[in-house]
């Protein structure tokens, strides 16, 4: 299926947001998600099923001076 992940389109075999990250080489436990918007916590990502279309952002945290 096609995603939008972080503004670019996938094609991705991931069946949920937590495949997806394992899938992109993103699985850093200190990474922010959110699909079509919504922020998803860590513990919900195995649930949160994929749809085609669908808008995820992965974020990881910066530190800037």
């Amino acid at each position: 299926m096609r995603v939008e992940l972080n503004g670019e389109q996938v094609e991705t075999a991931a069946a949920t947001l937590s495949e997806l990250i394992e899938e992109q080489g993103l699985a850093a436990p200190s990474v922010a998600t959110a699909v079509n918007g919504e922020f998803v916590p860590r513990g919900m990502r195995d649930g949160t099923a994929l749809t085609e279309g669908a808008r995820i952002e992965v974020l990881s945290p910066m530190q800037g001076g």
